[in-house]
């Protein structure tokens, strides 16, 4: 093996390496509005048009929920991480929310 073809090998390797070493969950969202949420008064749309479509929705304790969510992992420094979980009542305003983040 010359010496070029050693060090593409380590090169792609030490790549791979880096590459494996982080993992990205979510999207991006705009957390500037977290402070506007309004408990019994913001609305699904106004959550909607505050922060887009959620990542994931479901259903806790028979409410509608909606995350909004990013978490980055890397092996070789700390995770940043951040969501936003809101829970709407039966006529659609915000029955609580959680915001947390580590930056």
């Amino acid at each position: 093996m010359t010496q070029l073809q050693l060090f593409r090998s380590i090169l792609v390797t030490l790549t791979l390496a880096i590459v494996a070493g982080c993992a990205t969950v979510g999207q991006d969202f705009a957390t500037h509005n977290v402070d506007q949420i309004e408990i019994g008064e913001t609305t699904r749309s106004d959550i909607q048009e505050m922060f887009g479509e959620p990542w994931r929705t479901g259903v806790e304790d028979g409410k509608r929920t909606w995350t909004y969510g990013k978490y980055r992992w890397s092996a070789f420094g700390d995770a940043e991480t951040t969501d936003l979980v809101v829970r709407f009542n039966q006529d659609g305003t915000v029955s609580s929310y959680v915001y947390n983040t580590t930056e």
